[in-house]
């Protein structure tokens, strides 16, 4: 009987010890969690501020070219209407009056008259 005292004893003693063994490894748990938790919002904070530099960047970038590609194109439409022998006004009366021309010829064969 005393030895049964003495292994009941023993197993109180693991159990207490488990119990109190397995809340410092929750403990431990928490506290690594809330670390990694911690570093990984600090990686994810870094990251956006990170992009809206490098697009800021690339925006002014764009923005540049196409001012450039605006200039060249300007100094094309000019050397072109410099090389154009007629105005647009003219050419366009012109065309009209073919056209009303052409369609005068095409009545006349189809009505017989």
């Amino acid at each position: 009987m005393h030895e049964e005292k003495r292994n009941n004893i023993q197993e109180e003693k693991r159990v207490t010890t488990n119990g109190g063994s397995r809340f410092v490894y929750v403990l431990i748990g928490l506290g690594l969690g809330a670390i990694g938790g911690l570093m990984a919002a600090l990686l994810v904070d870094k990251q956006p501020r990170e992009l809206r530099e490098r697009s800021g960047k690339s925006l002014d970038y764009l923005k540049r070219q196409a001012g450039k590609l605006r200039q060249t194109v300007e100094v094309i439409l000019q050397e072109g209407k410099k090389l154009m022998p007629c105005k647009r006004s003219d050419s366009v009366v012109h065309s009209t009056e073919a056209e009303k021309q052409a369609y005068q010829e095409d009545r006349r064969e189809n009505l017989g008259g």
